[in-house]
């Protein structure tokens, strides 16, 4: 496939790497909005910018007809919106907050303990955690909202917050440590004991796989997708 990297920071160039390995062709890398003649040879898109850049990006992209696979978070006021350009240009996108196997599976897991732990609200008090590095600069990460997304609709729990407290609000703790992994921990904690899942990443490599996987898998279709529908997951 012909691919554009679209913000070719870190992550950008693990992906291009991937890319590479895996006999694909990069004909765009940038770090700003692309132009329209820019985009003429490009099959798939993989945008990996930052939030203020993130909806004016997927818009050039969508409105010239290119498939994109987006994993910029902090800019989801605006989804509805993209996904609907989407489907009126006729091409594909799909927005994961986390492109990692590994975190997907755990967004599974996370769906069937908040089902089972939800018949013992009174019994365990569910705390939220998430450690980034210092150049995350979205708090919380879009991860740990999927997280407790989640736990929402799989519960009488009505929302999350970083500062309310009350029994129906998920509490979400997010924490910045230099040079640290990025790590997502969901603990249910009893005066008897805590059970505890958590995801701890070791690399970006996890991530740009994963998106690769679904460049892979988004060429040639139409619609609006998340990981479940790469995976196989729903």
């Amino acid at each position: 496939m012909k691919i554009a990297l679209i913000g070719y920071g870190k992550m950008g160039k693990t992906i291009e790497e991937i890319l590479v390995q895996r006999g694909h062709e990069v004909v765009l890398k940038i770090s700003r909005t692309p132009l329209p003649e820019e985009l003429t040879e490009v099959e798939v898109a993989i945008e990996f910018s930052r939030p203020e850049y993130a909806y004016d990006n997927l818009k050039v992209l969508l409105e010239n007809k290119v498939a994109t696979i987006c994993g910029t978070t902090g800019w989801l006021d605006k989804q509805n919106e993209v996904n609907q350009l989407a489907i009126a240009n006729h091409t594909a996108f799909l927005y994961a907050s986390n492109f990692s196997l590994g975190v997907n599976l755990f967004f599974e897991l996370n769906s069937i303990l908040a089902r089972m732990m939800n018949k013992y609200r009174n019994e365990y008090q569910i705390n939220l955690e998430e450690i980034h590095h210092t150049q995350k600069l979205d708090a919380p990460s879009g991860t740990a909202i999927t997280i407790a997304e989640g736990i929402i609709d799989n519960s009488t729990y009505n929302s999350w917050s970083m500062e309310e407290k009350a029994s129906d609000v998920i509490p979400v703790e997010a924490k910045r440590i230099e040079d640290v992994p990025g790590t997502h921990i969901v603990q249910y904690t009893s005066e008897v004991d805590t059970i505890e899942i958590s995801h701890i990443a070791h690399s970006r490599k996890g991530f740009a796989l994963g998106a690769v996987i679904a460049a892979e898998w988004i060429w040639n279709k139409h619609g609006v997708f998340t990981m479940k529908d790469v995976l196989e997951l729903n």
